[in-house]
């Protein structure tokens, strides 16, 4: 018997008020994830790899004014992609969101990247990158279904040994709090253990959802040797997610939520927080459940985020197609 089940999506948007939108395309093998909120949800984040790349991130800080946002955007395109933010921001503000201030409003959306802009795809766009475009067409697609693996901000992305991609995950815990992630996995390291197509991320797997080998046995000798992206550079390589819940939370605790999906990461992927990633967690908090966790069940929301992101992590690369051009195989083209 499974300690935890997912919610009826096993995605982000098993939280209400929670939509997520991708726009791609497949030419440039690029594309945008937009997250959006009903209402400001309260958030923070943390990075931990050296070669971020972000947008509106000194706001989370559990001592600034901000309390909540409108919307998170992922986007692939580095730090072209922080114009999708942008395309997300004017949606919003057409709707009337966003912190208000000295009469107007101000729709704040954090946004990170990850760098695919050596994967193959035509990223000979002109003049002007196509991401604000790109972003305001995520936000107008959100909705509570989505696609995992190759689509939106997941479209391009790659591994040391596999194409990566968007992946999503849910838990509900008994006390009737809901945490869930998603995940664009662009990681300069390896989510498979050694040479196998075991992923690392295994013990943690419900219900074969991400194909239910497990762990190889015996482990390969070759396990503990890092497996890295050819010639990897700072700033070629991010994995970016995020970490949210219908929990109560004050800010610090969203930020403590973050640090604990850090713990996925490392979990579901190897290495990690590389020099040259820019892992970055959201967190955030729509307290739609109206349940203010004890610090005991804090640990066990904690517990949850990890193994949620680490499913997550694991789903982008399970579902991901290979496409013509691609530079790396999809996860489920490789050799048996």
């Amino acid at each position: 018997m499974e300690l935890w089940q997912p919610g009826l999506r096993n995605l982000l948007t098993d939280l209400d008020g929670v939509t997520v939108g991708n726009a791609s395309d497949e030419r440039m093998k690029s594309g945008t994830t937009a997250i959006l909120f009903d209402r400001p949800a309260v958030a923070s984040a943390l990075v931990l790899g050296g070669a971020p790349g972000s947008r509106d991130i000194e706001l989370l800080d559990p001592a600034n004014t901000v309390g909540g946002v409108d919307a998170f955007v992922l986007s692939g395109g580095s730090a072209f992609g922080l114009d999708a933010a942008s395309g997300v921001q004017s949606y919003l503000r057409e709707a009337g969101r966003g912190f208000e201030v000295a009469g107007f409003r101000v729709p704040i959306v954090p946004a990170a990247i990850v760098f695919d802009l050596a994967n193959g795809g035509d990223k000979d766009w002109g003049f002007a990158s196509p991401y604000a475009a790109l972003g305001l067409d995520a936000a107008r697609l959100a909705s509570r279904d989505f696609v995992l693996g190759t689509a939106g901000a997941g479209t391009g992305a790659t591994t040391a040994v596999c194409k990566g991609g968007l992946g999503s995950a849910s838990i509900r815990l008994p006390g009737g709090i809901t945490v869930a992630a998603l995940v664009i996995v662009n990681a300069v390291g390896s989510p498979l253990v050694g040479g196998t197509r075991s992923f690392w991320a295994a013990p943690f797997e419900i219900a074969g959802e991400f194909g239910g080998l497990g762990l190889p046995h015996p482990m390969p000798a070759d396990a503990a040797m890092p497996r890295t992206k050819h010639g990897a550079r700072e700033g070629a390589n991010t994995t970016v997610a995020v970490i949210a819940t219908d929990a109560v939370l004050t800010k610090g605790e969203a930020k403590r939520l973050a640090v604990a999906a850090h713990d996925g990461f490392a979990r579901a992927l190897y290495p990690v927080h590389t020099d040259f990633d820019g892992d970055l967690v959201f967190a955030a908090a729509t307290g739609t459940s109206g349940i203010a966790p004890s610090p005991l069940d804090r640990m066990m929301l904690a517990a949850a985020a990890s193994a949620a992101m680490s499913r997550a992590i694991a789903r982008g690369v399970f579902e991901a197609m290979g496409t013509p051009g691609d530079r790396l195989p999809a996860w489920r083209d490789l050799p048996a």
